[in-house]
């Protein structure tokens, strides 16, 4: 039995209380998922900006009543102190996922891009400390390496970052270690490379790159290749990254600061990534009547992006137990069963961020409703 499958048996013996921040975007409605799936008590913290409320009702489907009971909701912007420290009071561990996470949204406006990751950042950061230091993971990001030539990426060599997104991920990476030298919080930072999974969202100017394409594949639309194709990433299933978040969170080491890399350790070009994507959605009777369009290089990417994965196998016993293709196939169905039939595209493609599905009544406890001026600006707790 390894790391993770022990950690997940003492947590269900023994339920902690789990503040996920960022809880109704992607990444942080998975992980509160596989908390409840546990067990676990979790307080949850988003103002909607980027975030769902359908991917909070997909989830109390899948949990059920008596494990949904056991989720608060704070409807709060993390660039708000009250509503960060109504969020940690009480917990054992902090998952801060909430951030704005696109490279071109954050060329486009970098001074909100800033005050969510980094004003925000530093908010739950100083809540945790108030509520006496729970241990604190958040999402980092391999953006950081920017330039760096070196492949695969290692957490001691980066180069200089080429967006404010960027900046602002490597700026919470040294406001996590002043913390724990100042503080004694124990924060540790995962370094996500390209991660993908359901519930990610395929609309907007700023979508990653797998469920855009899935969602155009599967209308029939053409699809664009920004560059020749040769460009490489290390994609990560999100099941990899609650996996890591876990491990992360319950350590036995002394309060530090560390980073982790979190990826599979493969390269996958674009090119390569449309004919997966092509073929496993033939063998779903999907055929892809148009090629893709190349176009040009998107401002501020890297062009190759591969982990070193040691660090994390060594230090917290991360397994990744998906790997590029079989993470394409399992979420798959997701995305046929939203897309696939022309009548369901105009519901599926436009979820009301601010209400319940039709026909949908229950809702999770909602212990505040804090919208300053904050609140109301585009983009606070989405997934990093």
């Amino acid at each position: 039995m390894n790391r993770f499958e022990k950690i997940k048996l003492d947590l269900r013996a023994h339920p902690r209380r789990w503040l996920i921040t960022g809880c109704a975007g992607f990444i942080g409605s998975n992980l509160l998922e596989s908390l409840l799936g546990l067990d676990q008590n979790v307080v949850g913290i988003d103002n909607f900006a980027t975030g769902n409320q359908s991917n909070l009702n997909e989830v109390e489907a899948l949990v059920g009543p008596e494990k949904w009971a056991r989720f608060d909701l704070i409807i709060g912007d993390i660039r708000d102190i009250d509503s960060c420290r109504r969020a940690v009071k009480g917990v054992d561990y902090v998952l801060h996922q909430a951030a704005l996470g696109s490279v071109p949204r954050s060329i486009e406006d970098p001074v909100t891009t800033n005050a969510v990751n980094l004003t925000g950042f530093l908010n739950i950061l100083a809540a945790a400390r108030e509520a006496g230091n729970p241990p604190f993971v958040y999402a980092a990001s391999s953006a950081v390496y920017g330039d760096h030539p070196d492949l695969p990426k290692r957490e001691d060599r980066t180069g200089n970052q080429l967006s404010p997104y960027a900046v602002t991920k490597y700026a919470n990476e040294l406001y996590a270690g002043v913390f724990s030298r100042c503080y004694s919080l124990h924060a540790t930072g995962l370094r996500y490379f390209n991660v993908f999974g359901k519930r990610q969202d395929p609309n907007g100017p700023y979508a990653a790159v797998i469920p855009k394409w899935i969602a155009s594949m599967i209308r029939g639309e053409q699809v664009t290749i920004n560059g020749d194709g040769m460009t490489s990433r290390d994609f990560c299933f999100v099941d990899n990254v609650v996996q890591a978040n876990l491990l992360a969170a319950i350590c036995n080491g002394e309060p530090r600061s560390r980073v982790y890399n979190v990826a599979v350790g493969d390269i996958t070009t674009l090119n390569q990534l449309h004919d997966y994507l092509s073929a496993i959605l033939l063998a779903h009777g999907v055929t892809i009547p148009r090629q893709p369009r190349y176009g040009v290089y998107r401002q501020g990417d890297v062009l190759h992006s591969q982990a070193d994965i040691s660090r994390a196998r060594r230090e917290l016993g991360y397994a990744p137990a998906v790997r590029v293709q079989a993470g394409l196939e399992a979420a798959m169905p997701w995305y046929l069963e939203r897309f696939r039939r022309p009548d369901e595209t105009a519901t599926a493609s436009s979820p009301d961020r601010r209400t319940l599905m039709p026909g949908r009544s229950s809702q999770p406890r909602v212990h505040s409703t804090i919208f300053g001026q904050a609140g109301l600006d585009r983009g606070a707790n989405g997934a990093a």
